[in-house]
């Protein structure tokens, strides 16, 4: 165990130092902006600082004077001191990857209050002085030894960033006309209608209009201009939305306040659905923390057990959905409990079976593996430290999961437990269908209509 301990006024000698070395990082800069609130764009805007007098971008100032302060507290005094003074005169700046050493110096003892001045010299990698100054401490009476703590490890994350690219990706697309079944709370048409503005969807609300309008008035939009197809609840909204879709006059649905099986009941009837020659299913398209690209779940709302041929159609669905999102050649993970074939795990054999499948050209557009477990298939120091040579392992794009509760209980722990943004929808059908969980919110329900809105224009928005 390592241990912090101080030097108490008597025991400090006048000519007697302390020192910090540390090398500059971005996400240094990030965290210390994240926590000051200083986004002067010197420090965080690469290309405003490439056009500024230090023609990089640079360390805030008070970074190296926060590694004084953590010198003077942590070693020379050490804990138990006080401050009272500093003084700073900044010399040059901090780029990423320089190396700063911090001293600090005892220059005088005070005895009648136990003050110490401290000369405080930072320098950089070249020797050159980046910061000068003294401080004034109270320093402490009374020796102290304590466990040093460990302090937790942070990683910096911009909530809904993926999202926001994805939606930009948009931009140059003409709008989708799509029917928004039974939109009839608030956040189901505040969703819609952002979804309109951004030019995402051209909404086509289809639920009682007395609702509409209530919940319009709840988040103070007005419903002119908006095309309403008025129906008396929610079963039948969802069979005029269908309707519409058979009828060529909207190229995708969106869901507002229904049940999903109310919903989908109305697009796999047989008849009167949106049935094609490939098996419906659903994908959750996760922004991870910590994870450096989108990640697609599928199946985890709708086949409960897929058998080797649903799970066919399930990976060749999610395939064509991240082509169409610009990801090049998506890399496809089948899961189970294990990486090697096993008889008595029955996933493992359809891992086995769906590479095959693959490399005969039965499913198109992704490199596939499996059976892979849920660690090697997204870290690479697991797939390593298992001796597994894979192009797919530690850097997946899309995990195909065994079944519908594997799949959900992932997907739902990763939103939960590790703060992951998911935008949800349905592939397989004459057009995408939008599918999001009653608690996403708007963020959710425009990057699930952005996605939605780049398959149609993409041309994979269902098989005939």
């Amino acid at each position: 165990m390592q241990y912090i301990e101080n030097r108490t006024f008597d025991e400090m000698e006048i000519g007697e130092s302390a020192e910090l070395v540390r090398t500059l990082r971005p996400e240094d800069i990030e965290l210390f902006a994240v926590m000051s609130g200083d986004v002067n764009p010197a420090h965080v805007d690469a290309e405003f600082a490439g056009s500024d007098m230090f023609h990089r971008v640079i360390a805030h100032g008070m970074w190296g004077g926060a590694l004084i302060s953590a010198v003077l507290g942590t070693e020379l005094p050490g804990p138990g001191t006080i401050y009272l003074d500093q003084s700073f005169s900044f010399r040059a700046p901090v780029g990423v990857g320089d190396t700063v050493t911090i001293r600090v110096t005892v220059a005088e003892k005070i005895a009648e209050h136990k003050h110490v001045a401290l000369d405080c010299l930072c320098t950089n990698q070249k020797g050159e002085t980046v910061i000068e100054g003294r401080a004034l401490v109270i320093a402490p009476s009374v020796k102290v030894r304590r466990p040093r703590i460990v302090l937790p490890e942070v990683h910096l994350h911009a909530r809904g960033a993926r999202f926001d690219e994805l939606i930009r990706a948009t931009a140059p697309l003409d709008p989708v006309r799509t029917a928004v079944v039974h939109p009839c709370d608030a956040l189901s048409l505040r969703g819609a209608l952002e979804a309109g503005d951004k030019a995402l969807i051209i909404p086509v609300l289809v639920g009682p209009r007395a609702k509409l309008e209530a919940a319009a008035a709840e988040i103070d939009r007005d419903l002119s201009g908006v095309e309403i197809v008025e129906v008396p609840h929610s079963h039948a909204a969802a069979d005029a939305a269908v309707a519409l879709a058979r009828k060529g006059e909207v190229g995708m649905l969106m869901k507002g306040k229904l049940h999903t099986d109310e919903l989908l009941a109305a697009a796999v009837n047989r008849d009167t659905g949106l049935r094609t020659e490939r098996r419906m299913s659903h994908v959750f398209a996760l922004d991870v923390p910590n994870y450096p690209r989108p990640l697609f779940i599928t199946d985890a709302a709708i086949n409960i057990s897929p058998d080797l041929a649903t799970k066919r159609d399930i990976v060749q669905n999610v395939i064509e959905l991240a082509l169409a999102l610009g990801i090049k050649m998506p890399k496809v993970a089948i899961l189970s409990a294990v990486e090697t074939v096993t008889p008595s795990i029955p996933s493992t054999l359809d891992a086995a079976a769906l590479c095959k499948m693959a490399e005969r050209g039965q499913i198109l557009g992704g490199v596939i593996d499996g059976p892979l477990a849920f660690d090697n298939a997204v870290s690479k120091v697991a797939a390593e430290a298992k001796g597994i040579r894979s192009d797919v392992a530690g850097q997946a794009d899309i995990l195909i999961v065994p079944d519908l509760e594997a799949g959900n209980m992932v997907a739902k722990q990763l939103i939960y437990l590790a703060g992951a943004d998911a935008a949800g929808i349905v592939l397989g059908a004459r057009v995408p269908i939008v599918l999001t969980s009653r608690a996403d919110g708007v963020m959710s329900r425009l990057a699930s209509a952005a996605m939605a809105q780049l398959l149609v224009h993409h041309g994979a928005a269902g098989t005939a």
